[in-house]
């Protein structure tokens, strides 16, 4: 009893070290870790990397509000949307067996690894501009806040709605969907997209948290501890991200990330 509640809460802090570096990741492999620690299926690892993600994101998303960092309008209306959406990604998760939901989970993996190792390259590259000169979502250089267009709600609900389909269906944060979301479409320094993110995930999470506890498919002795991890391993990660290189972060979680994402591939071909 007592080595699956240490595992559980060691691939927690795992999870909370990641999401505190990278404001994306760690959701996306918290049901790999499930899966091959605790010898979870998908489906049932999902809500429960919901919760941990979710809890740790909150975290870290309130702490970054105190600084200012978090853009909450745009947070709250991708989040809205995703919400919307998240339950029909978790009725389809109990419909789809569990092998062929691993295989999509693992090609969705390897495909933000692949784009992650392509961002550190392109990062490299000199006279790259911070800033998206063509975004749809601009800063407001007077005020300091989002200028709303129709094109920029439109942009923000459609990654929300993404976003929030893919948490339900594999019991991520949708942060991998997010902070690209809102490299592409709006000028959010950096700091304020990883911090904007978290506020997306956190709200997200929850709700896909309590639609899998209303139809009791939320595995709560394997959840409470992955969750502490997770929330430990957020203050942890915190300590020490703005220490780390961040071409570095980036490249480290790719090849995390593609050593899973073959894994769970493997995993899923035995199993058909």
């Amino acid at each position: 009893m007592t080595e699956p509640f240490l595992i559980s809460a060691a691939l927690g802090a795992l999870v909370g070290v990641i999401l505190a570096l990278t404001g994306a990741g760690g959701g996306i492999v918290a049901v790999p870790l499930l899966v091959f620690g605790l010898k979870l299926d998908v489906a049932t690892a999902g809500p429960i990397g919901l919760a941990a993600v979710g809890i740790a994101a909150a975290l870290g998303a309130l702490l970054a509000l105190r600084e200012g960092r978090v853009r909450y309008k745009a947070a709250t209306l991708m989040a809205g949307a995703g919400a919307i959406v998240s339950p029909l990604g978790l009725w389809l998760a109990r419909r789809v067996p569990n092998a062929p939901l691993m295989l999509l989970f693992a090609l969705v993996l390897l495909y933000v690894a692949a784009r992650m190792l392509l961002q550190h390259r392109a990062h490299r590259q000199p006279n790259r501009p911070d800033r998206n000169p063509g975004a749809a979502c601009r800063i407001d250089e007077v005020r300091g806040k989002l200028a709303w267009t129709l094109p920029c709600a439109r942009a923000l609900t459609l990654s929300g709605a993404i976003a929030g389909l893919l948490s339900g269906l594999l019991g991520v944060g949708g942060g991998f969907v997010i902070v690209p979301a809102l490299r592409r479409i709006s000028d959010i320094p950096m700091e304020g997209i990883v911090a904007t993110s978290l506020a997306v995930i956190a709200l997200v999470s929850m709700s896909g948290v309590v639609a899998s506890s209303v139809s009791g498919h939320m595995a709560w002795a394997a959840a409470l501890p992955f969750t502490g991890g997770a929330v430990a391993g957020m203050l942890s990660g915190r300590l020490v991200a703005r220490r780390l290189s961040g071409a570095h972060i980036q490249r480290g979680f790719a090849v995390f990330a593609g050593v899973i994402a073959i894994a769970m591939m493997v995993k899923a071909s035995a199993l058909i």
